[in-house]
C-alpha cells in the first residue's frame, strides 16, 4: 500500500513539473533587474525559461512618473524563441520600470515588472 502511494504522489510531482514547464518566467535581462548602469541602453532584452508566443508577448519601459518612454513594438527574436526585445530611444537619467507580459505557445500568460536605474 505505501509502494502505490508513493508513485501515485511521484506521478502528481512530475505531472505539476511538466504543466510549470508550459509556462514562460522571467530567467534574465539586459539591462539586469535591479541594476544601476552608468550607460543608457539602447536595447532591452528579456530572457525567458519558455518558447514566446508573440501574439501574446509584450514589453513596455515606463519612466519614474509612469508614462510609457518607447513607442517601439516589442519583438520575439527570429533565432531565439526565448528572447523579447524592446528598442528603445536616448534615456535620461533617472529610474524605469519595464512591465512584461509572456505567453507560451500552449496558451499561458504570465505576467511580471522589474526596474532599473540609468545613472552617469
Amino acid at each position: 500500500m505505501k509502494a502505490k502511494t508513493l508513485l501515485v504522489a511521484a506521478g502528481l510531482l512530475l505531472g505539476g513539473l511538466g504543466a510549470a514547464q508550459a509556462h514562460a518566467f522571467l530567467d534574465h535581462a539586459l539591462p539586469r533587474v535591479g541594476s544601476t548602469v552608468k550607460a543608457a541602453p539602447r536595447e532591452l532584452r528579456i530572457w525567458f525559461t519558455d518558447d514566446l508566443d508573440p501574439a501574446g508577448t509584450t514589453v513596455a519601459l515606463m519612466d519614474a512618473a509612469g508614462k510609457p518612454v518607447s513607442t517601439a513594438k516589442s519583438t520575439v527574436d527570429a533565432k531565439n524563441d526565448t528572447l523579447l526585445t524592446l528598442a528603445l530611444p536616448a534615456l535620461p537619467p533617472g529610474r524605469y520600470k519595464v512591465v512584461w507580459q509572456a505567453a507560451c505557445p500552449q496558451g499561458h500568460v504570465t505576467k511580471g515588472d522589474f526596474s532599473f536605474l540609468v545613472k552617469p
